[in-house]
Formats: C-alpha cells, structure tokens, sequence
C-alpha cells in the first residue's frame, strides 16, 4: 500500500494512541473490576455508541444511524440530479452496519442481563462526560475546518478496530466470552473497511503541507479522547496515571497492517 510521506507520518503519530485503547480493552478482560455488572455496562455504552454515535454519516448532527436516514429523506428527489446514487448507495451501507452493530452487541447484553434488568434503550444519552466532549469535538471540527474535519473522523472511527480485535481474542474462553468474540469477529469485518475508507484517498485530495498538519492536529486531537473514554466505558481497568501516561506517549505503538490494507484495497476492486 503505497502511501505519502503526509500520510505515513499521520498513521505513525496516531499508533500510539490505538495502542492505548487496546490496552484498555485487553486489561479490562482479565481484570478484577470485571463482573457481570460491568459486562452490562460496557455492552450498553457500546449500544449507544451504535446508535447515536457521531461519525462520518453523522448529518446536522443527528447520529450515525438518524444522520444518513435524515439525509437520504430530505435529498431523495435530488438523487442523480445532484445527489450521486453511489453516494446514496454508501450512506445505506453505512447505516446497515451500524444497525447491525447494535443488534449484535445488543444481543450479547440481553444473553447477560438478570432478568430483573430492563433492555436498553439505545436512544438514551447517559451521562458520559468523555464521550460527550468526544461528540462535541467531532462536531465542532466538522463545523471549523469542513472536509478535513470530516476526514479527521473518517480516520479515527473504530480507533483501528482495537475494541473488536481485542474482543476476537476472547475465542476458546468459554461462556459469554464466546459470543462477544463472534460479535467482535463480525464488526471487525465491517469496521476493518470503515477504517479504510477513512484512509484511501487521503493522498488524492491535494492537500497542502499546511492541510496535512491541520488534518493531524484534529486526529490527535481526537484521538486522546478516545483512550480516557474507552477507560469509562469499561469501568476503568487502567489507573489515571496509567491512561495519562498513554497519552503523553509512554507506551509501545500498534503498528499499521499495511499488508493487510493493501489485500483489502485489492480484494474490494477485484
């Protein structure tokens, strides 16, 4: 996968911090805070995530899922008089992989929960201060910097699938860790081609020098909310100290799959 320089040190400065999510999550299974209680809670914030998220679909505002709906509602007349059905055609896609990933975390917390606990209600916003200012960050530089706002969480979706590859891992454990495994095996399939998405056709906007740091900059900036978010979602499995340390750099990088990339880029032109 041939990249540019621009982009190459982009991917570089970003693998420290996909490294700290996964630590997070990896922690978090073996961890002593882990019980069905926090099981619950980390499959419900997931849920959420799904369902309301924000991302690269996320129209006025509205989420991952309402977004495209929105969108594709109030511009259907427009299709191929302004509006490209290829374009209509991914935002479909997008929303059905969304959806998909709600229904398959939601299951798992159905499959786990006393029947005494309620299902979830995944319009609900629960008071979640680091994915809020998460939120609130994506949204604002969608709105002060456009196109590359909206390339910046194209790029940082999924946090390179750390969450759904670490989730893989619980295979032969037993259990519910069986079904959060098949889960994960199955999102990562679909997040593996978000990522790229947000990826290919960085190097084909003709950006500038100047473009390219400003586009770092907000990855960056995102993506040190995603580790302390992460930590709050599953109960904090890493000490504060430890989760700061992450995002001053102090931990070994996850290194990109470009041999991975590059069979997934042919394999979808083929």
């Amino acid at each position: 996968m041939a990249v540019s320089d621009n982009l190459q040190r982009l991917i570089s400065v970003s693998a420290p911090f996909w490294a700290g999510e996964a630590e997070v999550v990896r922690t978090y299974w073996n961890s002593p805070v882990r019980n069905v209680q926090t099981d619950l809670d980390w499959l419900r914030r997931q849920c959420i995530k799904e369902f309301n998220g924000t991302g690269a679909g996320d129209y006025k505002n509205l989420g991952i899922l309402l977004g495209p709906a929105v969108q594709i509602q109030e511009e259907f007349d427009k299709i191929d008089r302004g509006l490209d059905r290829h374009e209509v055609l991914e935002l479909m896609d997008l929303m059905r992989d969304e959806f998909s990933h709600y229904v398959l975390f939601a299951d798992i917390y159905d499959a786990i929960k006393p029947d005494n606990v309620s299902p979830i209600n995944p319009g609900q916003f629960e008071e979640w201060q680091e994915e809020n200012e998460f939120r609130a960050t994506r949204h604002r530089q969608l709105k002060d910097h456009g196109a590359i706002g909206l390339r910046a969480s194209q790029f940082t979706e999924g946090g390179y699938c750390t969450l759904f590859r670490e989730g893989m891992r619980l295979k032969g454990r037993g259990g519910f860790d069986e079904m959060i495994a098949a889960a994960c095996t199955q999102v990562y399939e679909d997040e593996f081609g978000h990522m790229l998405t947000g990826i290919v056709g960085i190097d084909n906007e003709g950006w500038t020098d100047e473009e390219f740091e400003l586009l770092q900059n907000l990855v960056v900036e995102q993506l040190k909310l995603r580790i302390p978010g992460r930590n709050i979602q599953f109960s904090k499995p890493l000490s504060d100290d430890r989760v700061d340390a992450i995002i001053k750099g102090e931990i070994n990088p996850l290194e990109f799959d470009y041999a991975e990339a590059e069979r997934r880029i042919q394999t979808n032109k083929n």
